[in-house]
């Protein structure tokens, strides 16, 4: 629960809000062809009017519904303008930044929120010297490698060429240590052009062979000989043709004279190649996803990258390069969570004890500690690495004691404190209460299955009477005076309903956080006050294609009329847990298509809904983690699902492609999900789609670690084809309901033959 950093808007802010315009996305027309709504009633509505009309799509909700309906996230309040792209090797400390229009390479932000790095080059194209991506009606780009290969390229055409840009952080030793960015400039069009690269104004840098120096001698940049130095106006210029290359190198950290040795023999392409090669070699690690949609296989890769891009050592901050570059409890745990459930076991399991010690915030003590406990827990029932979990003995135990000796006398509470990280009065809080509950659930019967049974029972008898209070409390706090009745976060009559959740900054915030309350479970999978909390977001204006949405009411940049959609993970989650697939498809569309940047898949921290111009819409300080991970454990959860549905502590239950696309199957498409891991071991599955011969296969390899009591498999045939039969080793498998067979009794590697007809013969 992040505290949000509230500034008064800097003079470059205030200029972009000024580019508001009349357009109205989508058109009038275009909203009346495709019987949308625009954007002023999709604000306006208390429902979420874009997701409702993408779930009445043939196959409901995609990618490409909601794709065009705005422009796509471009802007942030700094004097760069354009989003960063943060680039450096994994783990590296030192993270540069490449301003996303290819203007410049760590660009001064002039503004207090952000953090300045490194070495500023900035990168000019033709005689006339005009700012590379400046106009953005002749801008392609930025996108990745591959679609997923953090080398940045950008397309800009001026004056009649087309200079190509390509930017990569090396992950190379000493390079990589210094924070060094390379940038390699073509042409893709036209005879010959000019590109110059412009040293900061302040730098005092003279040449030294192919590299410029500061007055210390330090290497700052390395160039080949494309380019020439111009040292009264401290910049490098180079003279393209048509199938030319300049190269040069910043660093971001400068080498000292003997380390700036190594730029002796330092090639770009053979930096690049290792860049690309490392990063593969990691996603080769991680599980493998391929489904039918190029954009879904590129952003999971991408999310996975830009994740460990900004992991700074073991320690996976919320951000970097602004002063999110810190850590958050339940967000940055999130997103460990995420990398560990795609595969990532190894690399999460070092970043969780940075997290375990990270200070608790001593306004949120309760929820800082709850979340601690429910990382521990669920890396344990994930890998049931006891070793581990017994080696963090002396973290987890303060947590336990912050959780079990501190009660209130009269009404057996946790004692009060902040609502949130922003709002710091005091309340008995249903999220610290019912996440205070689910992690000393969860740690208790962790130690049960790791014959720790006499600790086990004395916190399970804790948690349960914290829980019996917790329930007691809402007992006497909800207001059935409103449909659905409403559940408050300030207990005992210290929050109202809220008819539009948006209209006030309290009401945002109830929206940013009963998904806490939804993911804790301190209500039964599929009870009534479950159901209240997800319709409560639904109907009163809380979502905006599937993400939660969010108004600051103070002015900041980006947070007016816009979404945090990081905290959609646990909306989404539970609406999959409670078999609700095509209201978690909008979700997970939603934030594919309009909470990520296009082609480069990152996140902020908040992102407007209304343009600031046709170009684009406004972000605030991003890149951050925690978005990567709601849209890699969503997937996950479109995939494979290993659930707690008894919700005694215990994952029992294990479902295969609950809640894919009807899309994925169409014929002669495939879906495969390999080394899963789940709370029952690995799982891999494979499905191929013969629709036009009538059947489709699925090739199934079931987790042997730990037996599940319940092993489902679905295959959500597009609309109009239904399933026939099922069989298994020349058996029959009864179909439960359309869609679903049952697993449990089988072992190892299996293949299951569907036979399909069209709906209606």
């Amino acid at each position: 629960m992040k505290k949000t950093i509230v500034v008064r808007l800097h003079t470059v802010a205030i200029a972009l809000m000024a580019l508001l315009s009349s357009h109205v996305f989508p058109s009038r027309a275009a909203a009346e062809e495709r019987k949308l709504a625009t954007l002023e009633e999709a604000l306006a509505g208390k429902e979420d009017l874009w997701g409702k009309a993408a779930m009445q799509q043939t196959n409901g909700a995609s990618y490409e519904f909601f794709r065009d309906l705005l422009p796509p996230l471009r802007y942030v309040n700094a004097a760069f303008r354009h989003y960063p792209i943060v680039l450096s090797a994994p783990g590296s400390l030192i993270k540069p930044r490449l301003v996303s229009n290819g203007s410049a390479i760590n660009a001064r932000a002039n503004l207090s929120t952000w953090r300045e790095t490194g070495t500023l080059v900035s990168f000019f194209v033709g005689a006339g010297e005009s700012p590379f991506g400046q106009d953005l009606e002749h801008l392609q780009g930025p996108k990745y490698l591959a679609g997923y290969l953090p080398i940045v390229e950008l397309d800009y055409s001026h004056g009649g060429m087309n200079y190509h840009q390509e930017t990569f952080a090396c992950t190379q030793k000493p390079f990589a240590e210094h924070g060094v960015l390379c940038s390699e400039f073509s042409l893709a069009k036209g005879a010959s052009g000019i590109v110059t690269a412009s040293l900061d104004a302040k730098a005092d840098a003279h040449l030294a062979g192919q590299t410029l120096c500061d007055e210390k001698g330090r290497v700052l940049v390395w160039f080949d000989d494309q380019w020439k130095w111009n040292v009264a106006e401290k910049k490098l210029v180079a003279h393209l043709t048509r199938h030319g290359k300049a190269s040069l190198a910043v660093a971001s950290s400068p080498f000292d004279a003997a380390g700036g040795k190594a730029f002796e023999n330092f090639r770009v392409e053979k930096e690049k190649q290792a860049c690309a090669k490392q990063w593969e070699e990691i996603l080769g690690k991680a599980a493998l996803v391929n489904v039918p949609e190029a954009v879904v296989n590129n952003a999971w890769k991408a999310s996975i990258v830009s994740s460990l891009i900004l992991l700074k050592g073991d320690q996976l901050n919320y951000s970097a390069g602004n002063a999110y570059e810190v850590m958050y409890e339940s967000e940055c745990g999130d997103a460990v969570r995420a990398l560990m459930l795609f595969g990532m076991t190894n690399r999460a399991k070092t970043m969780i004890p940075p997290l375990l010690d990270y200070g608790i915030n001593p306004g949120l003590r309760f929820h800082d500690a709850a979340f601690k406990l429910q990382l521990l827990a669920h890396y344990y029932w994930t890998t049931r690495d006891a070793e581990f979990v017994r080696a963090q003995k002396p973290r987890w135990t303060r947590f336990v004691k912050i959780l079990t000796d501190e009660r209130d006398a009269k009404n057996g509470l946790l004692p009060a404190e902040s609502y949130c990280g922003d709002i710091h009065d005091k309340v008995f809080s249903l999220n610290s209460n019912a996440n205070g509950w689910r992690g000393l659930s969860d740690m208790a019967n962790v130690l049960e299955s790791m014959g720790e049974h006499e600790d086990a029972q004395r916190i399970l008898g804790t948690a349960n009477t914290l829980r019996k209070a917790t329930l007691a409390a809402v007992e006497k706090s909800e207001r059935h005076d409103v449909q659905p009745p409403f559940i408050p976060i300030a207990l005992f009559g210290a929050e109202k309903p809220y008819d539009v959740l948006t209209s006030s900054m309290l009401g945002s915030y109830w929206d940013l956080m009963i998904p806490y309350v939804i993911g804790a479970q301190v209500f039964d999978c599929g009870s009534e006050r479950e159901a209240s909390m997800l319709r409560y977001l639904e109907q009163h204006g809380g979502l905006c294609m599937g993400m939660i949405r969010f108004h600051q009411h103070s002015g900041l940049f980006a947070n007016e009329d816009g979404v945090d959609d990081c905290y959609a993970l646990r909306y989404a989650d539970g609406l999959l847990r409670r078999d609700e697939p095509e209201r978690a498809l909008v979700s997970f569309y939603g934030k594919l298509a309009q909470g990520m940047t296009r082609d480069t898949f990152l996140n902020a921290e908040g992102t407007g809904l209304r343009p600031l111009d046709r170009f684009g819409r406004p972000m605030y300080l991003p890149p951050i983690t925690t978005g990567a991970g709601f849209f890699l454990s969503t997937l996950r959860s479109l995939l494979v699902q290993d659930y707690d549905l008894g919700n005694d502590g215990r994952p029992e239950t294990l479902r295969l492609l609950y809640a894919t696309p009807r899309r994925w199957l169409e014929d002669g498409k495939t879906i495969r999900a390999e080394r899963m891991p789940t709370a029952f071991g690995e799982v891999s599955v494979l499905v191929k789609s013969q629709l036009r011969q009538g059947k489709v296969t699925a090739e199934v390899e079931l987790p042997q670690r730990n037996a599940a009591k319940q092993i489902l498999l679905r295959i959500r045939l597009p609309e109009g084809w239904t399933l026939k039969s099922a069989r298994v080793s020349g058996k029959d498998l009864p179909l439960i309901g359309a869609d679903v067979v049952d697993l449990s009794s089988l072992k190892g590697k299996q293949k299951i033959q569907f036979q399909t007809e069209r709906a209606g013969r």
